[in-house]
């Protein structure tokens, strides 16, 4: 029998869709837990989509692991790791030997309890320089005169973040002490209900209700800013030890610290010794990445610990570098089947970059990272990007301008056509 996949996703991220892809070439049977009308549902590659209702994220988790019963979980975002922590503690508390989904959330994290530690951006960072790994200072803030006592060590500008946020939002690049002031104050207090229940209706996102019932405030960091361009880590690993990475630099993103459009990957002895000791250190399981930002001189500074599976970890680089492949390795006694490696270094991401600059040389020089082999994800990509409903006409002569320049798709494994159902 195949392995079974458990694609565990809060938000509607097209990574997970792609994930999917790589673990069924592999050789896997994927589900998915997700909300109503995410990507992911709409993959051919996922057998049986679950329902994810953020008004009660545990209860309906549990019921896919019951339901899915699967040899491995992965969380797609961070939301999804901070579900799963909760949830093995809720299990751990229950009397008698651990229940079977603590069992299987703890054999996909790796060690759920080191999780606080991981998501805290200031302590992990400091465990991990203690380690020898270049990090910019890193500092916990909880007034304003803890951002003065902060800035004299740092100096500006200075990069203000909560733990907790992703893709840009809860984070600050302030380059005035009044814009470091303001940025605490933002970032330091929760949203007020209003504006929460106003974020649901406009984003049609129920998880902005939980925020209007109950306010939480994150803790705030400082961090020196480092100039230089981002780069960043993606790795599988198995209790403690990584199984398969691969790094790259970022040489487009969308806006200053939004995700990557356009990345080429690269060989970096010091980015890997830190995703060693990341994994080494909290003990990680499953798919991670690392935030790095690489300096003037070509040094890497790590800025932050992504304990959960990224975007740029979905592309296929061949033997020790394809993720999904190598997990899924992990779960079988016989070789597992991967995709074909991306022959080019250089990736670019659809439809950001597309959208961001039709004329873009990338475009014409790169791989495109575009699910050809998956026609309903692809359909909703290009149904949602807001340039098409900007200029649709546009956007479509471009896409296809550019389709035949584009290195062929791998091709997608023979499987027979998976049964569309939710539960």
């Amino acid at each position: 029998m195949s392995s079974r996949i458990l694609l565990y996703a809060t938000m509607n991220w097209p990574s997970a869709a792609r994930y999917a892809g790589g673990f069924v070439a592999a050789g896997c049977e994927v589900h998915a837990a997700c909300p109503d009308g995410a990507l992911v549902a709409l993959s051919r590659y996922v057998a049986r989509a679950h329902l994810y209702q953020p008004l009660a994220p545990l209860a309906s988790l549990k019921r896919a692991i019951r339901r899915s019963v699967p040899d491995l979980i992965v969380a797609c975002d961070d939301r999804a790791v901070s579900h799963l922590v909760r949830l093995h503690a809720a299990e751990m508390e229950k009397p008698g030997v651990p229940s079977s989904v603590a069992r299987i959330i703890a054999r996909s994290l790796g060690n759920p309890e080191n999780y606080a530690r991981v998501i805290s951006r200031n302590g992990s960072l400091q465990e991990l320089q203690e380690r020898g790994i270049r990090i910019p200072e890193t500092l916990p803030v909880a007034s304003v005169e803890d951002v003065d006592h902060c800035l004299a060590v740092t100096g500006l500008p200075v990069v203000l973040k909560t733990d907790g946020s992703w893709g840009g939002e809860g984070v600050v690049v302030a380059r005035t002490r009044e814009e470091a002031h303001a940025a605490y104050r933002k970032l330091s207090r929760p949203p007020s209900r209003l504006r929460s229940v106003a974020r649901a209706w406009r984003r049609k996102d129920a998880h902005f209700l939980l925020d209007a019932l109950k306010p939480n405030a994150a803790p705030v960091c400082l961090q020196r800013f480092i100039p230089g361009h981002p780069a960043a880590s993606a790795f599988a690993a198995q209790d403690g030890r990584i199984i398969a990475s691969f790094h790259y630099d970022v040489l487009v993103a969308d806006a200053t610290i939004g995700p990557p459009n356009v990345v080429r990957r690269v060989d970096d002895a010091e980015m890997d010794r830190a995703a060693r000791a990341v994994a080494a250190c909290f003990g990680l399981s499953g798919l991670h990445g690392l935030d790095f930002i690489r300096d003037e001189d070509g040094k890497v500074h790590l800025i932050e610990v992504n304990p959960r599976a990224t975007q740029g970890g979905t592309l296929p680089f061949g033997p020790g570098r394809d993720l999904p492949a190598a997990l899924a390795q992990t779960l079988s006694a016989t070789h597992v089947g991967q995709r074909p490696a991306i022959a080019n270094d250089v990736v670019v991401f659809f439809p950001r970059e597309m959208r961001r600059d039709p004329a873009s040389p990338y475009l014409r020089s790169g791989y495109h990272d575009i699910p050809r082999d998956d026609p309903e994800v692809l359909q909703a990509m290009l149904g949602t990007a807001p340039a098409i409903k900007a200029s649709p006409r546009r956007f479509r002569s471009t896409f296809i301008q550019h389709l035949p320049r584009m290195p062929r798709q791998a091709q997608s494994p023979k499987k027979t056509s998976p049964i569309r159902g939710r539960t």
